[in-house]
């Protein structure tokens, strides 16, 4: 039976794809490359009962990179196939609009938004709600595609077209801009520093022939593709 026609960015394309999130060498493996790269920004749990709030955590990419990081791992998504996945690999699974976040103010020692604001139409009301819910001194740590030219030719139309699978889980009207992130953040205490990231190239050849290994996540000079973000919340 055909997959049904879905408009971009609409979240009913994680179910047509709810198999690819663990399978090596499917078209989800540059999110796990992704997540991989994000829990190194990750630090240790600095207190008992920690508690790590995962942004659109899909199949729960981000659980084997903060397994032994001591925190208690909360999911957050809307597509209940990817939030059974993240169950099944130790996560705290919460069906949960990252816009509406259902936590108190100050309850995450962390909050993870991976490869998430570029999906969401009020990047600065999910920013609003994963501030809020950060306590003083916790950790915002992020990864994003950038709003430019570049960003929509390489991580969208040269994407697609090397994986046709991923056909329109992007709108390209919805990527964020790293500065104005950083203003975003600034606003509800949390001073944001970027830095550019992007796949290692001669790993990344090699998977692409052969759809076999890991492809390494290396800091690069410019943010107009791929960019991490991290800042830890002010005092108050």
């Amino acid at each position: 039976m055909p997959l049904p026609r879905r408009t971009r960015n609409d979240p009913g394309q994680y179910d047509d794809l709810a198999g690819e999130w663990w399978r090596p060498g499917s078209p989800f493996s540059m999110l796990y490359w992704l997540a991989r790269a994000r829990a190194r920004l990750i630090p240790p749990a600095e207190r008992a009962g920690a508690i790590l709030v995962d942004l659109g955590c899909g199949g729960g990419l981000l659980a084997p990179h903060v397994a032994d990081k001591g925190y208690t791992h909360i999911g957050v998504d809307l597509v209940v196939s990817g939030l059974e996945q993240a169950a099944a690999h130790g996560i705290a699974p919460v069906l949960a609009d990252v816009r509406r976040l259902p936590f108190a103010d100050a309850s995450a020692d962390v909050v993870s938004a991976g490869e998430i604001l570029e999906h969401v139409p009020d990047v600065p009301g999910v920013v609003a709600e994963a501030c809020r819910i950060l306590r003083p001194g916790g950790w915002l740590v992020l990864d994003t595609i950038a709003d430019t030219a570049l960003a929509r030719l390489v991580a969208v139309r040269l994407a697609e077209t090397v994986m046709p699978a991923v056909r329109g889980l992007h709108d390209p009207a919805l990527l964020v801009d790293p500065q104005r992130l950083k203003v975003e953040c600034a606003r509800h205490g949390v001073p944001l520093k970027v830095r550019g990231v992007r796949p290692a190239l001669p790993a990344l050849a090699r998977w692409l022939v052969t759809r076999r290994g890991a492809v390494p996540i290396v800091p690069t000079f410019s943010t107009a593709i791929l960019y991490q973000g991290r800042g830890r919340k002010e005092s108050q």
